[in-house]
């Protein structure tokens, strides 16, 4: 196959010059799914200590009044604050979406500047909507490109994220292609975000999300004023793979652009855990349901993993807080075991509790050759468990519930959303599903304005 010679560029063309009329209407359909996703998870974040701390620094860095939203503190501000803030409420609850190809979570860091820039400028529903496509397909594809070594170290929500950002923004301020350009070589160079994060349990995972959104924000602004970027930020010798990546792969970039739409690729999150955790939890399920086991008939579990679970999750042995619970496999089996879910209040209620504690020192990780092939493309899910009894029983799930071809209906969105909305306080059921009716009908609307009262 022949290479592009100019992959950043061939990039650029493509989101600037897109426009609503040449998006497919499933992808239309599945980018408002996904906007109602994000914004129960944006609202999930309300009262989190690290969004809370991130929120305030914003205000108090950025005017009391403004054109765009700070959703959990009901807010206006200017578009660079809010979308800071929006962006680390919405990645705490670990409910947002993921792109399985990329190991992205693409609406974390689309949606809050997009949304910012919007209400800034006035821009149509179907404007907004037609520059979070865009940011998806670029971010993704970025993804894609930096391979599994850049996901080994990097968080990749932070480093692609970067230019999904600025490409959402960039096509809101309609920014030629050589400018769309110029905002990739700035947002590229302030990609960031390192998993050391995970063995201390530090907040650093709000901060690669409120990061990537403002700088992508700010090189999309900087673009359009003139400032001009790295025009091979991206292939160029000592670009993002170069510096970050052993295996990044060119052709990822331009693959299928414009026939290929990776929104409709895109999963959405039922447990309120890392999704790395995600297939196992459900084998798991299916074999406590189909043989009526209970937990303290269980005596060891084996998730059968692809190696970045091990690289992820490996390093959590002893979680001691409720965010890094969630990234202990362990712990989110044993909500699936011991209470039948493994959502919001069962994290924060008994992460640490007795009966979780036990089943969570039952489990351990083991790399499987299967499952690891088949990642990131196919995220499998196989668990091994032995019973006090004596037996072996095996579990496989081939698509994870919320995956494309698990997917969560309309319903069981607005029904997550309110769930996550109400869980924070965030918003009273009679305006969240006011606001859901509103969302769902964005591309009619001429002007993006304020979601919450």
């Amino acid at each position: 196959m022949r290479l592009d010679p100019h992959p950043s560029s061939t990039l650029a063309e493509f989101a600037a010059q897109l426009h609503f009329k040449d998006i497919p209407e499933p992808v239309v359909r599945r980018i408002e799914e996904l906007l109602i996703d994000w914004f129960g998870s944006a609202l999930a974040g309300k009262g989190a200590r690290a969004v809370e701390i991130l929120s305030d620094f914003a205000q108090s860095q950025g005017p009391d009044q403004g054109p765009s939203e700070l959703l959990i503190h009901r807010r206006m501000t200017s578009p660079l604050m809010a979308a800071m803030a929006n962006a680390a409420a919405s990645h705490v609850a670990e409910q947002d979406d993921v792109h399985n190809g990329s190991v992205f979570h693409p609406a974390t860091v689309v949606f809050p500047p997009a949304l910012a820039v919007a209400q800034a400028l006035g821009r149509s529903g179907q404007e907004f909507l037609t520059a979070c496509v865009a940011g998806y397909e670029v971010g993704i594809r970025v993804g894609e490109f930096l391979g599994r070594s850049h996901y080994k170290v990097f968080h990749t929500t932070g480093t692609a994220g970067t230019l999904a950002a600025a490409t959402a923004v960039g096509r809101l301020l309609r920014l030629s292609p050589e400018l769309m350009l110029n905002a990739f070589g700035s947002a590229g160079t302030q990609s960031s975000g390192l998993w050391e994060f995970l063995r201390d349990a530090a907040d650093s995972k709000q901060l690669h999300t409120a990061h990537a959104a403002a700088a992508g924000l700010s090189a999309a602004y900087l673009a359009q004023g003139g400032f001009t970027g790295a025009r091979h930020i991206l292939e160029g010798p000592q670009g993002l793979a170069a510096g970050t990546s052993s295996d990044a792969d060119l052709s990822k970039l331009t693959d299928r652009l414009g026939e290929r739409w990776t929104v409709t690729e895109t999963s959405f999150k039922y447990h309120a855990a890392c999704r790395h955790t995600h297939p196992a939890a459900d084998a798991l399920q299916q074999v406590l349901i189909a043989n009526q086991l209970q937990a303290d008939q269980v005596k060891h579990v084996t998730a059968l993993v692809h190696q970045a679970a091990i690289d992820v999750l490996g390093p959590v042995v002893d979680p001691q807080t409720v965010h890094q619970s969630k990234f202990n496999m362990g712990t989110v089996l044993a909500m699936v075991a011991v209470l039948g879910r493994a959502g919001l209040p069962e994290f924060d209620q008994n992460f640490l509790a007795a009966p979780v504690v036990a089943f969570r020192d039952k489990v351990s990780m083991a790399l499987d050759p299967e499952v690891d092939a088949a990642y990131p493309a196919r995220w499998i899910g196989k668990v091994r468990v032995e019973t006090k009894d004596g037996r072996i029983l095996l579990g496989r799930v081939d698509e994870p519930k919320g995956d494309p071809g698990n997917t969560l209906s309309r319903s069981e969105l607005e029904d997550k959303a309110l769930r996550l909305a109400l869980y924070s306080q965030a918003a009273g059921e009679s305006e969240m599903l006011q606001a859901l009716q509103r969302l769902w009908r964005i591309a009619e609307q001429p002007h993006v304005g304020r979601l919450l009262a």
